[in-house]
């Protein structure tokens, strides 16, 4: 389901709630005011944003919360508020928005959407892998904690698979910075970023080149042992990737490895084999 999709969905269904809610309420004064009845309103916000108009969308929203600040229209209005600035990519201002109704209404019907929606905004502000990460890490954890309060919510299985993105992009950031280090013949502050990689990112797809360019670097620092070690770690959980194939190469033109040494194919389906693998080396 795209995100398209699941906004135009979320705007529909509750556009209908507070109707559903409203059905046999004797409140004469949750119907009209002076700018107009409560439903009109709230819909009026509703089609506005449909149709991408988010100023008055936002102007409509506000007049329900100022003139029906009671009511169960509110509650949805403010919401929609919070939902209207994420679409606009006004992240700071719907997060703060969403922060106050989850702190208002901590056990509604709609509070996993808040968390999630709030998550959304941190994610979608994740920088490329060559600025600071820090949008990164607060990301994952506003999705951790949808995960957490909600774990059998559908936004908790969709909030698990960015969290696998965030490791990800965190992974690659130490390998940027890794590989900055390395080039600089910085090889001790390279070694502390390559080791974090496979420490702590064990199940991206960057381990494979962590493992790799510690085996360049302890050959360059002429520690031989750590070297072989650390390929044999390579060879043993990636044995047909190509970063193993140039560390083995490595090996054997600096005579620590013979070309029929090499490592063959081997059973990578046991859980935590990367983690028993390179802790038994080191």
């Amino acid at each position: 389901m795209s995100l398209r999709f699941r906004r135009t969905l979320f705007v529909g269904i509750t556009a209908l709630l507070p109707l559903l809610s409203a059905c046999g309420s004797s409140d004469d004064n949750a119907k009209t005011g002076p700018v107009g009845p409560v439903e009109g309103l709230y819909n009026n916000g509703v089609d506005a944003l449909n149709d991408r108009r988010f100023t008055t969308a936002g102007d409509q929203f506000n007049a329900v919360e100022q003139n029906y600040p009671y009511s169960s229209w509110a509650v949805n209005a403010q919401l929609m508020s919070g939902y209207s600035l994420y679409l606009q990519n006004k992240y700071t201002e719907s997060i703060g928005t969403l922060d106050r109704w989850i702190q208002l209404h901590p056990a509604h019907r709609d509070v996993a959407y808040a968390y999630y929606l709030r998550a959304l905004c941190y994610y979608e502000q994740i920088a490329d892998i060559a600025r600071d990460q820090k949008g990164t890490e607060q990301a994952m954890n506003a999705l951790r904690e949808v995960v957490t309060r909600f774990p059998d919510s559908t936004y908790a299985r969709d909030a698990k698979l960015k969290i696998d993105l965030c490791v990800d992009h965190l992974a690659g950031k130490e390998m940027e910075i890794g590989r900055f280090y390395q080039k600089q013949h910085l090889y001790e502050a390279a070694i502390g970023r390559f080791q974090r990689v496979v420490d702590d990112f064990q199940t991206t797809n960057h381990v494979p080149e962590a493992l790799a360019r510690l085996t360049e670097v302890y050959l360059a620092l002429g520690l031989k042992d750590q070297a072989r070690r650390t390929a044999s770690v390579l060879g043993y959980n990636y044995p047909g990737s190509e970063w193993y194939d140039s560390s083995y190469t490595q090996l054997v033109d600096d005579g620590l490895a013979k070309p029929t040494d090499k490592a063959p194919a081997a059973d990578t389906e046991r859980p935590g084999f990367m983690s028993r693998a390179w802790h038994a080396v080191f």
